[in-house]
């Protein structure tokens, strides 16, 4: 039995689903806006994640380095949600107003993505910065991740 507040463990198989679900979510953002829905385009989106580790060697990789962007990316949104599962469980009020608090999550992923994340890896600058509209566009899609979030760490405190 889980318990908000309890010492026993989340169900993590919810937040397990709430990083797939955040993964899929942003492979299809991004491809929808930066990529193609074709085989190459999702070896590339996948590459691009692959690069934040290998550099741009990870365009030389085939298919083998998308597969490593695929676990990368999946890693990634799933401790997104453990994140936000953590800290509800610290303070429950937290998971208390998911349109509310995930928007402001969203927000703080985006900064911790773009000004964190990507500038200590081999990405470097985020090359949305030089288009402005997609700054909007990915603040808005992180808001709406963020909202996953806190929807998927309920889940994984709720009572049974």
């Amino acid at each position: 039995m889980t318990r908000i507040g309890s010492t026993h463990s989340p169900a993590w198989l919810q937040v397990f689903l709430g990083g797939l679900v955040v993964a899929i979510g942003d492979i299809v953002f991004a491809t929808t806006l930066w990529f193609s829905w074709t085989a190459s385009g999702l070896t590339r989106v996948f590459q691009t994640i692959a690069v934040g580790v290998l550099g741009t060697a990870s365009y030389d990789g085939g298919v083998a380095t998308a597969w490593l962007g695929a676990g990368l990316h999946l890693f990634m949104a799933t401790m997104f949600v453990v994140v936000y599962t953590l800290a509800g469980r610290r303070a429950p009020q937290l998971l208390g107003k998911p349109f509310v608090y995930g928007v402001l999550y969203g927000v703080l992923l985006y900064v911790v993505m773009n000004f964190v994340v990507m500038p200590l890896s081999r990405v470097g600058r985020s090359p949305s910065f030089e288009h402005p509209d997609w700054i909007g566009l990915s603040l808005i899609a992180h808001m709406l991740f963020g909202v996953i979030c806190v929807l998927f760490a309920r889940r994984a405190l709720r009572r049974r």
